[in-house]
Protein backbone atom coordinates (compact mmCIF):
# COMPACT_ATOMS: atom_id res chain seq x y z
CA UNK A 1 0.00 0.00 0.00
CA UNK A 2 0.90 3.35 -0.33
CA UNK A 3 -0.34 7.00 0.48
CA UNK A 4 -0.18 10.09 -0.84
CA UNK A 5 2.18 13.38 1.08
CA UNK A 6 0.48 15.76 -1.06
CA UNK A 7 2.68 16.62 -3.43
CA UNK A 8 1.93 13.73 -5.71
CA UNK A 9 5.42 11.31 -4.64
CA UNK A 10 3.56 8.38 -3.03
CA UNK A 11 5.03 7.31 0.36
CA UNK A 12 4.56 4.26 2.26
CA UNK A 13 2.91 3.53 5.41
CA UNK A 14 3.44 5.84 8.46
CA UNK A 15 3.72 4.56 12.16
CA UNK A 16 2.34 7.16 14.54
CA UNK A 17 3.90 6.83 18.35
CA UNK A 18 2.42 8.74 21.11
CA UNK A 19 4.20 8.88 24.47
CA UNK A 20 2.13 9.40 27.88
CA UNK A 21 5.15 10.78 29.92
CA UNK A 22 6.80 14.24 30.08
CA UNK A 23 8.83 13.55 32.55
CA UNK A 24 12.67 14.16 31.62
CA UNK A 25 14.26 10.76 30.65
CA UNK A 26 11.32 8.68 31.11
CA UNK A 27 11.28 5.05 30.34
CA UNK A 28 8.33 5.44 28.30
CA UNK A 29 10.26 7.23 25.76
CA UNK A 30 13.18 4.99 26.30
CA UNK A 31 10.87 1.58 25.38
CA UNK A 32 9.49 3.59 22.29
CA UNK A 33 12.30 4.39 20.88
CA UNK A 34 12.98 0.30 20.29
CA UNK A 35 9.69 -0.04 18.77
CA UNK A 36 10.64 2.96 16.48
CA UNK A 37 13.93 1.49 16.04
CA UNK A 38 11.96 -1.58 14.81
CA UNK A 39 9.33 0.58 12.40
CA UNK A 40 11.87 2.39 10.28
CA UNK A 41 14.43 -1.27 9.89
CA UNK A 42 11.05 -2.38 8.09
CA UNK A 43 10.98 -1.84 4.67
CA UNK A 44 8.50 0.76 3.46
CA UNK A 45 7.92 2.04 6.78
CA UNK A 46 8.12 5.30 8.52
CA UNK A 47 7.69 6.39 11.87
CA UNK A 48 6.13 9.88 13.81
CA UNK A 49 6.97 10.41 16.99
CA UNK A 50 4.89 12.17 18.88
CA UNK A 51 6.41 13.73 22.27
CA UNK A 52 3.80 15.67 24.25
CA UNK A 53 6.64 17.29 26.47
CA UNK A 54 7.18 19.36 23.09
CA UNK A 55 3.29 20.47 23.06
CA UNK A 56 0.89 23.04 24.12
CA UNK A 57 -2.12 20.54 25.02
CA UNK A 58 -4.53 22.94 27.47
CA UNK A 59 -7.45 21.19 29.54
CA UNK A 60 -10.69 19.67 27.79
CA UNK A 61 -13.06 22.59 27.68
CA UNK A 62 -10.33 25.29 27.94
CA UNK A 63 -10.46 25.45 23.41
CA UNK A 64 -8.19 23.84 21.15
CA UNK A 65 -4.51 25.31 20.39
CA UNK A 66 -2.19 24.51 17.45
CA UNK A 67 -0.68 21.26 18.92
CA UNK A 68 -4.35 19.76 19.16
CA UNK A 69 -4.22 20.54 15.53
CA UNK A 70 -1.17 18.83 15.04
CA UNK A 71 -1.99 15.92 16.61
CA UNK A 72 -5.19 15.39 15.05
CA UNK A 73 -3.66 16.21 11.81
CA UNK A 74 -0.72 13.34 12.60
CA UNK A 75 -2.86 10.50 13.69
CA UNK A 76 -5.38 11.13 11.03
CA UNK A 77 -2.84 10.47 7.86
CA UNK A 78 -0.98 7.73 9.85
CA UNK A 79 -1.42 4.11 9.27
CA UNK A 80 -1.30 3.08 12.56
CA UNK A 81 -0.48 3.91 15.83
CA UNK A 82 1.64 2.99 18.90
CA UNK A 83 0.00 4.79 22.50
CA UNK A 84 2.84 3.59 25.39
CA UNK A 85 2.15 4.70 28.68
CA UNK A 86 3.47 4.63 32.52
CA UNK A 87 1.53 3.08 34.83
CA UNK A 88 0.84 5.92 37.61
CA UNK A 89 -1.74 4.54 40.89
CA UNK A 90 -3.03 1.71 38.88
CA UNK A 91 -4.20 3.62 35.43
CA UNK A 92 -2.71 4.98 32.18
CA UNK A 93 -1.36 8.13 32.74
CA UNK A 94 -3.40 11.91 32.55
CA UNK A 95 -1.06 12.65 29.56
CA UNK A 96 -1.90 9.72 27.20
CA UNK A 97 -5.71 10.52 28.33
CA UNK A 98 -5.25 14.51 27.89
CA UNK A 99 -3.91 13.32 24.04
CA UNK A 100 -6.84 11.43 23.66
CA UNK A 101 -8.99 14.03 24.92
CA UNK A 102 -8.03 16.58 21.90
CA UNK A 103 -7.94 13.59 19.46
CA UNK A 104 -11.47 15.12 18.42
CA UNK A 105 -15.19 13.56 18.42
CA UNK A 106 -14.90 11.11 16.34
CA UNK A 107 -11.94 10.22 17.50
CA UNK A 108 -8.97 10.20 15.17
CA UNK A 109 -8.68 6.63 16.46
CA UNK A 110 -11.23 5.70 14.98
CA UNK A 111 -10.69 2.62 12.50
CA UNK A 112 -7.05 3.11 13.15
CA UNK A 113 -4.94 -0.49 14.31
CA UNK A 114 -3.45 0.95 17.47
CA UNK A 115 -1.03 -1.37 18.81
CA UNK A 116 -0.23 -0.88 22.90
CA UNK A 117 2.57 -0.95 25.42
CA UNK A 118 3.13 -0.04 29.21
CA UNK A 119 5.72 0.51 31.24
CA UNK A 120 5.79 0.34 35.01
CA UNK A 121 8.38 0.39 38.16
CA UNK A 122 6.95 -2.61 40.21
CA UNK A 123 6.99 -6.27 39.76
CA UNK A 124 3.32 -7.01 38.41
CA UNK A 125 3.79 -3.91 35.51
CA UNK A 126 1.40 -2.25 33.86
CA UNK A 127 -1.41 -4.77 33.15
CA UNK A 128 -4.30 -2.78 34.91
CA UNK A 129 -3.03 0.35 32.70
CA UNK A 130 -3.30 -1.67 29.37
CA UNK A 131 -6.65 -3.33 30.27
CA UNK A 132 -7.80 0.63 30.78
CA UNK A 133 -5.96 2.01 27.95
CA UNK A 134 -7.50 -1.03 26.06
CA UNK A 135 -11.19 -0.06 26.86
CA UNK A 136 -10.96 3.80 26.14
CA UNK A 137 -9.18 2.80 22.70
CA UNK A 138 -12.10 0.64 21.70
CA UNK A 139 -14.65 2.87 22.96
CA UNK A 140 -13.72 5.50 20.43
CA UNK A 141 -13.59 2.75 17.55
CA UNK A 142 -10.03 2.03 17.39
CA UNK A 143 -8.60 -1.49 16.55
CA UNK A 144 -6.57 -2.47 19.12
CA UNK A 145 -4.23 -5.07 18.23
CA UNK A 146 -3.95 -8.06 20.36
CA UNK A 147 -0.72 -8.89 22.68
CA UNK A 148 -0.22 -5.53 24.31
CA UNK A 149 3.05 -5.71 26.36
CA UNK A 150 3.71 -4.50 29.72
CA UNK A 151 7.55 -4.05 30.66
CA UNK A 152 8.13 -4.49 34.72
CA UNK A 153 10.49 -3.25 37.06
CA UNK A 154 11.11 -0.88 34.34
CA UNK A 155 14.50 0.90 36.34
CA UNK A 156 16.45 -2.35 35.92
CA UNK A 157 15.55 -2.94 32.13
CA UNK A 158 17.26 0.03 30.84
CA UNK A 159 20.32 1.78 31.93
CA UNK A 160 20.61 5.75 32.08
CA UNK A 161 21.48 5.93 28.53
CA UNK A 162 18.10 4.31 27.84
CA UNK A 163 20.13 1.13 26.92
CA UNK A 164 17.95 -1.81 26.76
CA UNK A 165 19.55 -4.74 29.09
CA UNK A 166 17.13 -7.40 29.12
CA UNK A 167 17.13 -9.07 25.50
CA UNK A 168 13.77 -10.52 26.37
CA UNK A 169 12.57 -7.44 26.95
CA UNK A 170 14.00 -5.81 23.89
CA UNK A 171 12.10 -8.67 21.73
CA UNK A 172 9.11 -7.88 22.94
CA UNK A 173 9.41 -4.19 22.52
CA UNK A 174 10.26 -5.02 19.21
CA UNK A 175 7.48 -7.60 18.56
CA UNK A 176 5.21 -4.49 18.73
CA UNK A 177 6.53 -2.73 15.92
CA UNK A 178 6.51 -6.30 14.39
CA UNK A 179 2.72 -7.14 15.27
CA UNK A 180 1.73 -3.80 13.91
CA UNK A 181 3.26 -3.54 10.54
CA UNK A 182 2.40 -7.60 9.76
CA UNK A 183 -1.42 -6.45 10.60
CA UNK A 184 -0.96 -3.71 7.98
CA UNK A 185 1.00 -5.40 5.20
CA UNK A 186 -1.94 -8.60 5.71
CA UNK A 187 -5.35 -6.67 6.32
CA UNK A 188 -4.93 -2.61 5.96
CA UNK A 189 -3.02 -2.86 2.73
CA UNK A 190 -4.81 -4.68 0.96
CA UNK A 191 -8.05 -3.36 1.74
CA UNK A 192 -6.78 0.41 0.68
CA UNK A 193 -5.55 -1.41 -2.66
CA UNK A 194 -8.83 -2.45 -3.41
CA UNK A 195 -10.42 0.57 -2.16
CA UNK A 196 -8.20 2.19 -4.86
CA UNK A 197 -8.89 -0.37 -7.81
CA UNK A 198 -12.64 0.62 -7.47
CA UNK A 199 -12.68 4.25 -7.22
CA UNK A 200 -10.17 4.10 -10.43
CA UNK A 201 -12.86 2.05 -11.98
CA UNK A 202 -15.32 4.11 -11.12
CA UNK A 203 -13.81 7.19 -12.87
CA UNK A 204 -13.00 5.26 -16.09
Amino acid sequence: MEEGNGTGTPVGPRIVGILGSVRPANYTAMAMRLVQDQVEDTAGFSFQLIDPATLDLPLPGRGGSDDAAFIQEAVAGATGVVLATPEYHGSFSSVMKLVIEHLGFPSRLSGKPVALLGVAGGSIGAIKSLEQLRGVCSHVGAVVLPGPVSVANVRSVFDSEGNCLDSAVEGRLRGVAESLTGYIRAAVCPARSLEAMVREAAVS
